[in-house]
């Protein structure tokens, strides 16, 4: 098994379990795979991933505090209970991975693709999304009150409950989504595509902000003609 030297990246490798447990400190790794590997309780606090391979990649409780994952591909991802407090997501792609229990406060994903991951109970405080892709991602229950989101796909996400209160919406999508009982007082919607709100669900929007265009939208929903 290859240790590695403290200043040099290692790439182009299949590495196990044991590689980390060796390690001294934080490293990094260059197009390494890492597939179905169990690195569950392991502290990767400060470790950088660039263009790694993490399908089924068990990450369960483990320590990922200040990592970065840049161009990183990990469908099925466990991190459930994992800590990544201000780590950095950048241009990774976690489709259907899931996040139960994990500490992501701070922690920054930008550019990334989340289609259907679980993060319904995962630990939000102040972590920030940006032009990153949720279709279909469970988040019911979380916060986004007072953020400004830019360029987020919510479209058929599961946002039940979620708080949107004063929330700025820049370039984002909740088509289809499930919103039943999301909160969305003082929200500015006009920069959210509304498309396919359902009957049961208009009302969610009253003390929002929307368009002219966006109110015909959901008067049509409500079956009413807009001349």
């Amino acid at each position: 098994m290859m240790d590695m030297p403290s200043d040099q990246p290692i790439q182009d490798a299949q590495l196990s379990r044991e590689f980390f447990t060796r390690q001294a400190g934080p490293g990094h790794l260059i197009d390494c795979d890492l597939d179905e590997v169990d690195l569950s309780e392991l502290d990767l606090s400060r470790w950088t991933f660039e263009r790694c391979s993490f399908r089924h990649t068990d990450f369960a409780d483990s320590g990922l505090e200040e990592a970065v994952l840049r161009s990183c591909r990990g469908a099925y991802a466990n991190f459930r209970g994992c800590n990544l407090s201000e780590a950095r997501l950048e241009a990774c792609d976690f489709n259907n991975s899931t996040f139960g229990n994990a500490v992501l406060g701070a922690a920054q994903f930008v550019r990334c693709k989340l289609t259907g991951a679980d993060l319904a109970d995962a630990r939000m405080m102040d972590a920030r999304f940006e032009e990153t892709i949720l279709v279909g991602a469970k988040l019911a229950g979380q916060s986004f009150r007072k953020a400004t989101l830019r360029q987020l796909d919510f479209s058929d996400a599961d946002l039940r409950k979620v708080d949107f209160r004063q929330t700025d919406f820049e370039g984002c999508s909740l088509r289809d989504a499930d919103v039943m009982g999301a909160r969305f007082d003082g929200a500015d919607l006009r920069g959210a595509d509304l498309g396919g709100v359902r009957l049961a669900n208009a009302d969610l929007f009253r003390g929002a902000t929307i368009s002219r265009e966006q109110a015909g939208q959901l008067l049509e929903e409500l079956g009413l003609r807009v001349l």
